[in-house]
This record gives structure tokens, C-alpha cells and sequence, in this order.
């Protein structure tokens, strides 16, 4: 267990920094609540934790030989993080007819397919368990990935309820989610660098 502290640590801080999932369930949190956000925050620890685990079959190596794949994957979750930094720029969270949601467990499930920032974090980890073969690699690495995002994910989303309490009026709401907006807009763009 010890050998495996310097993983853990790595994967926390790597996880727990500013990124797409973290800026989507702070929103998530402020919007529409803990309770609501559930799905979303376990279909992130379970998406993460599948990502991390392909990771340890050896899909870096894939994606190094074909440097056409990676920036496929580069557009795709570009594309999908300006979508949703548009959807949060327009979205009017005063609005009570039930057209806006969080995202659904198998949304935030199919998100960490094309989240650049797990990518990266899951290629790097592998480094330190490449002393195990393919199969412990992967189960390693999806424990590990699920079992600490899964508590990032509540930190965040607390975070985002509690951050509610402070957004009492109407402008105070659209700065807080144009200014989330912005920073996916952001990071769409460290995606392509």
C-alpha cells in the first residue's frame, strides 16, 4: 500500500485542480443542488475510473503511434467543451420550467471518453504502476482514479450548493455562470495546445 502513496497523491492533486469536471459540477451544485447532481457525480467516478483502467491496457502507447487519433480526440472534446460552455453562457437559472437539468449518469459517464484532463492525468499515472502487468495496471489504476474522484466529485458539488447561498440575485447568477462559461471556453482551448 505504501508504494502505491506517491499514486495517490498524484491522481488526487490531478483530479482535484480546475478542469472540465470540476467547473460542471460546482455549476451542477450552485444550479440544481447536491441531491440533483447525484447522477452526474457518480457517473463521473465511474467514467473515471473506466478511462483510467483502458489506460492501463495500454491505450497511451495506441494513441502515441497514431498521432491522428489523439487529435480526434483533441476536436471531439473541444467541440463538446464549447457546447457546454455555450449551453452555461445562455442558460437562465432563474428559469423554473424544467427545460435545464444536470447532466444524467451516462452523460457524465460518455464526458470522460473525450475529458482531455482525465487523459492526461490517467496516461501520466501510468507511470507509476508500470511495474505491474496490463490486467493489475488497469484494476489499479480504475480504484484508484474512481475512489478519489468519487470524493473530489463531493467536495465540488458541495462547494457549488453552499457557493447557492451567496447567489441572490438575478446578476449575481449570470456572472457566476459566464464566468464558468469562460473558464470551459478556456480550457477548450488549452485542449488543442
Amino acid at each position: 500500500m505504501a508504494e502505491l502513496l506517491p499514486l495517490f497523491g498524484f491522481v488526487f492533486f490531478g483530479l482535484f485542480s480546475p478542469g472540465p469536471n470540476v467547473i460542471l459540477l460546482t455549476t451542477s451544485g450552485a444550479r440544481f443542488g447536491f441531491r440533483r447532481t447525484i447522477p452526474h457525480i457518480a457517473g463521473v467516478a465511474v467514467g473515471v475510473g473506466i478511462t483510467a483502467g483502458v489506460t492501463g491496457f495500454g491505450i497511451g502507447t495506441l494513441l502515441n503511434a497514431y498521432p491522428t487519433l489523439e487529435f480526434i480526440l483533441k476536436i471531439a472534446a473541444s467541440a463538446w467543451i464549447l457546447w457546454m460552455a455555450f449551453n452555461l453562457w445562455r442558460a437562465d437559472p432563474a428559469k423554473g420550467d424544467g427545460s435545464d437539468r444536470p447532466f444524467t449518469f451516462i452523460e457524465a459517464v460518455l464526458f470522460q471518453w473525450i475529458n482531455p484532463k482525465v487523459w492526461a492525468v490517467a496516461l501520466s499515472a501510468t507511470a507509476y504502476v508500470a511495474n505491474l502487468g496490463p490486467l493489475d495496471q488497469a484494476k489499479t489504476l480504475s480504484l484508484t482514479f474512481s475512489g478519489l474522484n468519487l470524493g473530489v466529485c463531493l467536495f465540488w458539488t458541495a462547494a457549488g450548493a453552499i457557493l447557492a447561498f451567496l447567489l441572490t440575485n438575478q446578476t449575481a447568477w449570470r456572472v457566476f455562470m459566464r464566468v464558468m462559461a469562460v473558464a470551459l471556453v478556456g480550457f477548450s482551448v488549452l485542449v488543442l495546445l
